[in-house]
């Protein structure tokens, strides 16, 4: 082979390699998109009160986020696979109530917060259950959840608010692991990272991916999609009850409504955040940057003045520009 020939096929396996490793702001432009419009919302909100842009504000936004960011890392893994759970703000709540009535009981608050663990765990595996091997709806199951652990949110204690009992159970929400970094803060980060390494550099993490593009497909390279799902749905319920957790953890007290709309917020992060609801795309950085999206419009709505009822309206406007930019550009791509 000549010399120009050599170089030639040099340059060639070059940008063949550049072109299969693509760079970091290339694989994740849509969450460096989210990133800037948070910023850009922020200064915004910041031009008419100054006090937004101020630390203690950032500070308020990320402990009202974090219950928030766990739960819809959880919701993300169901997405991911395709599938849906309406259940996650009722899993929430009724979690609260049993960690509140273990401590009223005489628990200590980690035999309390295993309790409560177990909510999660079981309705995570009963939406599992009914899914892979019922063969039933997500959408038919977790509504049917959302139901059944919302009632049992009243029915444990008769509909009335239970204080937390145990002295130090603020800990698990700002106590210190890490100096300088808060619980709640140091749960969202690792969770977030770990989530992130294990979806996009372990086999089993891909899977997740391959089963919401393809089932059938997945199935016939080999890959056990009811397991899959069945550990999507599980984890969705397990961050539910943690989430519930760190909150009650932070205001010391449970209430049966308390989850009565972070489902909807849960699943409107994951869907801001660049996941699509046919499955098979996104990332655990998206959906923390799309929950941080949705609490900084609700502190930016409340710090400008604007009635509290409109938070809904403005969310659900919020998910209906991401699912229409999500079915534009999956019909751009066929």
């Amino acid at each position: 082979m000549s010399e120009t020939a050599q170089k030639t096929a040099s340059e060639r396996a070059a940008s063949v390699g550049r072109a299969g490793h693509p760079g970091v702001l290339q694989i994740y432009r849509t969450e460096f998109a989210i990133a800037c419009a948070i910023v850009a919302l922020m200064l915004a909100v910041g031009t008419f009160v100054p006090a937004a842009l101020s630390m203690g504000n950032m500070h308020n936004i990320i402990q009202a986020a974090a219950p928030l960011i766990i739960m819809s890392l959880g919701v993300f893994l169901v997405v991911l696979t395709g599938g849906i759970d309406l259940s996650v703000g009722s899993v929430f709540s009724l979690t609260g109530m049993v960690t509140a009535l273990a401590m009223a009981n005489g628990a200590d608050g980690v035999t309390a917060s295993f309790a409560g663990m177990g909510v999660g765990l079981v309705f995570g595996s009963i939406n599992g259950f009914l899914v892979t091997v019922v063969r039933l709806a997500p959408f038919v199951v977790t509504l049917i959840t959302y139901a059944v652990a919302g009632s049992l949110a009243f029915i444990v204690t008769n509909g009335r608010s239970m204080p937390i009992g145990a002295p130090d159970f603020w800990l698990l929400n700002s106590g210190e692991m890490v100096p300088r970094i808060a619980n709640h803060l140091l749960f969202c980060i690792v969770l977030m990272v770990v989530l992130e390494i294990v979806l996009r550099k372990v086999v089993v993490g891909r899977w997740f991916y391959a089963v919401g593009s393809s089932a059938n497909a997945a199935r016939l390279l080999g890959i056990p999609i009811l397991r899959i799902t069945f550990a999507a749905y599980v984890a969705s319920g397990l961050l539910s009850s943690f989430a519930g957790l760190v909150t009650v953890s932070y205001i010391l007290n449970a209430e049966a409504t308390a989850g009565a709309s972070l489902m909807l917020q849960a699943i409107a992060a994951v869907v801001i955040g660049g996941a699509s609801l046919f499955g098979g795309t996104g990332s655990a950085i998206g959906a923390v940057l799309g929950a941080l999206m949705i609490t900084c419009i609700q502190n930016g709505v409340n710090l400008i003045g604007v009635n509290s009822f409109w938070q809904g309206s403005v969310t659900g406007v919020a998910i209906l520009l991401a699912v229409l930019i999500d079915r534009f550009s999956n019909t751009s791509r066929t």
